[in-house]
């Protein structure tokens, strides 16, 4: 069997909100190939957790390291998909422009979209079943339809690591069902990250839980 690597390893991560400590001495480590959930209570750090990985948020102490191929690096390639409550169904962006935007951070500004570019996004629209949605507008989706949307959106720019910050909300459970298939087939060539307080769906679907 072949070893697999560290990806990102939390070494001695503390964060606070406002004064208040949300976490204390966090260590963790994520590997190439692993499907880890983070799980608690409302509160307990878990979103936190997630900005820190993702960079959004600075600890207030401790360090993240991100590893490619074995070596230390500055970065690694990141799909994010945010809670529900995050986002504004009401902007006006087709569904097509919302996962060409995964691929913004890889682009310099103003953003110019090349072929190559566009295709990734019809092979993402075709992988996620979005072909008949691709040109609406988000706010005429539905939950479920909006989060394989964000989903195709978090994975177009091939990353290293995906974080899903509680995907289940709002959504059924026939698209939950639909949602883990294609999780874990994405799993086969990234890492991925999801943040739920459903400890039971978790202990199902993940290699690895970590409770906070």
């Amino acid at each position: 069997m072949t070893k697999m690597a560290h990806l990102v390893q939390l070494q001695d991560i503390s964060a606070a909100y406002n004064g208040h400590i949300v976490l204390s001495d966090v260590n963790f480590d994520i590997e190439t190939d692993d499907f880890t959930a983070i799980t608690g209570p409302n509160g307990c750090g878990k979103t936190t957790i997630a900005k820190i990985i993702l960079g959004l948020k600075k600890p207030q102490s401790g360090e993240v390291v991100y590893y490619r191929e074995g070596r230390p690096t500055d970065s690694l390639r990141m799909g994010y998909l945010p809670q529900y409550t995050d986002i504004d169904k009401k902007f006006p962006i087709s569904v097509r422009d919302v996962i060409l935007s995964g691929l913004e951070s890889h682009t310099f500004f103003p953003y110019r979209y090349t072929r190559q570019d566009r295709q990734k996004v019809e092979d993402v629209v075709g992988l996620m079943g979005l072909e008949t949605l691709a040109s609406r507008h988000i706010e005429a989706l539905s939950g479920g339809q909006l989060q394989r949307v964000l989903l195709a959106r978090a994975v177009v720019s091939k990353p290293e690591l995906v974080i899903l910050d509680e995907p289940n909300t709002y959504v059924d459970r026939q698209f939950q069902g639909e949602m883990y298939k294609m999780l874990h087939a994405i799993n086969r060539h990234c890492a991925i990250i999801i943040i739920s307080h459903d400890l039971d769906a978790m202990k199902r679907e993940a290699k690895r839980v970590i409770e906070l």
